[in-house]
């Protein structure tokens, strides 16, 4: 792809997190916002008068079916993203899918042969993953600052009276803490350790709704590691984050999901600390960013965000998740778990 031709996107989706990604696109000089598709033509004017989109579909065919259209960043709730990646990987464009990637991992593992098969670029949109301070984080790590990690622990919740036919609270739409929050905490593990827990336990309390308002999960890894992991849509917190070593461990301040400040710890000393204020103040900026590098370099899939590794995540919820009885409109009758070690 040509270095000096911009990268042409489509949203899918008018809610409030595919706002925010068109005023990342907006700021971003490499990118372009061509279109934006809805079920509604009228959401889909709205979205577009706001955020300065010269198209405006009235359905999601329309929009993948745009020639003009690279790349498609999807904003649906969970339990479309499957349906809604797939008519666009069966298009032609690559995608760009907000967490939790699907609803459960055979979803997400059909979702990943698609995009292989038609030779698409596919990623979940996973913030940390991107943020310039979490890259030093992981290089402090990489080089043996902490020693040996033997423990993540790390805290992501949110307290809010959420509409109960919305999709953070409605079991219709995948709501619940697990996808719409947990997704972060056990992710950010993965990335830490970089592997998949050979065990998974924990305990939620499911709400009123039938939703999982909170839990708190153990994962353990083959060298004994273990995370401990907090999350919540009901209840306040400190969103912090650690990464604990046999020589030392590393603080992510709040919110350790849009990271701006982290401190090296020696022997009770910080010895390093990195502050770094988040790009315009909208993280997504760095998804989109990687997502234009990988176009242009070719690549399939980013390393920072690797496909089979949005799979483990999704087998280690869905290992979760089966003890507590948490099921979603999508699962059918299959088995949920995680790999064989």
């Amino acid at each position: 792809m040509n270095e000096e031709q911009k990268i042409r996107w489509g949203i899918l989706s008018t809610g409030h997190i595919a706002g925010r990604f068109a005023e990342a696109l907006n700021l971003l000089p490499d990118a372009e916002l061509v279109a934006v598709g809805s079920r509604d033509q009228t959401t889909a004017d709205s979205f577009a008068a706001e955020y300065g989109v010269a198209r405006a579909y009235p359905s999601y065919e329309a929009l993948a079916a745009d020639p003009d259209i690279d790349v498609i960043y999807i904003g649906t709730p969970h339990t479309f993203h499957f349906d809604n990646a797939t008519l666009c990987m069966r298009a032609g464009k690559a995608v760009l899918c907000e967490k939790a990637f699907t609803i459960n991992a055979p979803e997400a593992e059909e979702m990943v042969r698609i995009a292989r098969e038609e030779k698409v670029f596919l990623m979940e949109a996973m913030i940390p993953r991107h943020v310039p301070l979490m890259k030093q984080v992981l290089a402090w790590v990489r080089e043996g600052r902490i020693g040996d990690v033997r423990m993540v622990k790390a805290t992501r919740c949110a307290r809010g009276d959420f509409d109960p036919e919305g999709r953070h609270m409605n079991p219709a739409l995948g709501g619940g803490s697990l996808l719409d929050v947990g997704v972060y905490v056990i992710s950010f593990a993965s990335m830490v350790l970089g592997k998949a827990p050979v065990d998974a336990v924990g305990m939620a309390h499911l709400g009123s709704l039938g939703s999982d308002e909170q839990g708190v999960v153990l994962l353990k890894y083959d060298q004994g590691e273990i995370a401990n992991l907090t999350f919540a849509l009901r209840t306040d917190a400190v969103n912090d984050a650690y990464i604990l070593g046999t020589a030392g461990y590393i603080k992510i301040d709040e919110t350790f999901a849009v990271p701006n400040r982290a401190r090296l710890v020696i022997g009770k000393e910080a010895v390093e600390v990195l502050e770094e204020p988040i790009e315009h103040d909208n993280a997504l900026i760095y998804e989109a960013r990687e997502t234009i590098r990988c176009l242009r370099e070719g690549l399939l899939e980013s390393p920072l965000m690797p496909l089979d590794e949005s799979i483990e995540i999704m087998r280690c919820m869905d290992t979760l998740r089966k003890p507590w009885g948490l099921r979603y409109s999508n699962d059918g009758e299959q088995e949920y778990g995680l790999s064989s070690p």
